[in-house]
């Protein structure tokens, strides 16, 4: 699958500090250190609508955890997936009297252009589901060698048990995984499982879906055992880091790591697990289910710059749980103008410490907020007031729009 174009990302003048992370599995910051390129899966979208803020927070998190990697010398090799085929997409194309397969390129084709005005890095290696069945068949054949599937009806099920880390990823107890199951996609209920937890790994073929031959009959894959399929086939095994919001901290992530440790035994499916906060809008979680989405490319339509949104999202730590408002884009919008005025001058206040904290925020678990405060202390003393403006540097606006592109993904 086609991702969408890089933007030039400059050089910057120095290196930065090793990249910490927030590791979910172990409650601890975490410095990372890649052996060879840093390997980054996020998962990816399931293509049944536009891209609203709390995806964008979570692929500009991410982004910056590229970026950082990238100023600390390191090359990076990026994964992400799309899942082009999945009950709601099927649901969706349904309801809305549209093929499915139109429906997902659609979506996707949407999705690429939010991230290229956004400025995000693309993947290295950007997988539909459906294009990766032939790994998804590979893996589930290698748990059934591991005795770790079993079937149920035209179904097969990954039994949780054959992972003697279950639960390790995401540190819940059994009863709160049983509680949030149901919500996200888990059957527990179903009869014939041998354990309410136990997922799809593959889906038996069902009348009016789409459906592909396989050794256990025709069928589909199943939501977690794709993203697995996929990084291990493009990534290896204990990868770097995992991320995605944290709303896949359960079953998803877990589910993952479950099926990559299994199939391949003797390292975990990722070092690190590295999870973004969810973004509210009108006092609830953004989602399609509630219908309170605000929607990138309905801002973009809107003639909202995009670096004003980007800049917007980069002012909340990435792993917080925060709620947006009109009036946080508006400020952002003011204040994309005022760093730009500040940056036409060419010269300004010193920009080497601005560059030295810049860096050292972003590689502190990715903090945006302090990173942007630092820029913002600079365009104030740039400008000053009463004539009091700062220009002892006379090469500070050429060091600045380098640090804003490089390190925060801002162009001006």
């Amino acid at each position: 699958m086609r991702a969408w174009p890089s933007p030039e990302i400059p050089t910057l003048p120095v290196a930065g500090p090793p990249v910490a992370l927030h590791d979910t599995a172990s409650g601890e910051l975490v410095t990372t250190s890649p052996d060879g390129p840093a390997r980054l899966y996020v998962c990816g979208i399931t293509p049944y609508d536009a891209t609203h803020l709390g995806h964008a927070a979570t692929y500009l998190a991410f982004d910056l955890l590229n970026r950082a990697w990238r100023a600390a010398g390191h090359d990076v090799v990026y994964v992400q997936n799309v899942t082009d085929v999945d009950d709601p997409l099927l649901e969706r194309a349904t309801k809305v009297h549209v093929d499915w397969v139109e429906l997902a390129e659609r979506e996707t084709e949407l999705f690429r252009q939010d991230m290229t005005a956004l400025r995000v890095i693309p993947p290295d290696h950007y997988i539909g589901a459906v294009e990766s069945i032939p790994l998804v068949v590979e893996l589930v054949q290698k748990l059934d060698a591991a005795g770790a599937v079993y079937r149920v009806e035209d179904d097969l099920y990954y039994s949780v048990s054959a992972d003697p880390a279950f639960g390790a990823e995401s540190g819940w107890t059994r009863e709160k995984m049983l509680e949030i199951y149901p919500e996200r996609g888990g059957d527990p209920d179903r009869a014939g499982k041998k354990d309410p937890l136990d997922c799809v790994v593959w889906r038996g073929e069902r009348e009016g879906e789409p459906s592909w031959e396989s050794p256990f009959g025709p069928g589909r894959p199943g939501w977690h055992v794709e993203c697995t399929a996929i990084a291990q086939q493009h990534l290896g095994t204990g990868f770097d880091v995992q991320g995605g919001g944290s709303d896949l901290v359960f079953p998803h992530h877990e589910m993952c790591a479950g099926h990559g440790q299994v199939a391949l035994p003797g390292e975990p499916f990722a070092q690190v697990y590295s999870h973004a906060g969810m973004v509210a809008y009108d006092g609830e979680k953004m989602s399609k289910s509630r219908g309170n989405l605000v929607f990138v490319s309905a801002l973009r339509n809107s003639d909202v710059d995009p670096m004003a949104i980007r800049l917007a999202l980069l002012r909340h730590h990435f792993r917080s749980d925060w709620e947006w408002s009109d009036q946080e884009l508006w400020d952002a919008v003011d204040d994309v103008d005022r760093w730009r005025r500040a940056l036409s001058l060419g010269a300004g206040a010193a920009a080497a410490p601005v560059v030295t904290e810049v860096l050292e925020a972003l590689a502190a678990d990715l903090d945006a907020p302090r990173a942007t405060a630092a820029v913002d202390r600079w365009v104030a003393a740039t400008l000053g007031t009463e004539g009091l403006a700062d220009t002892s540097d006379p090469e500070a606006a050429s060091t600045m729009l380098t640090l804003l592109d490089a390190s925060l993904g801002l162009a001006f």
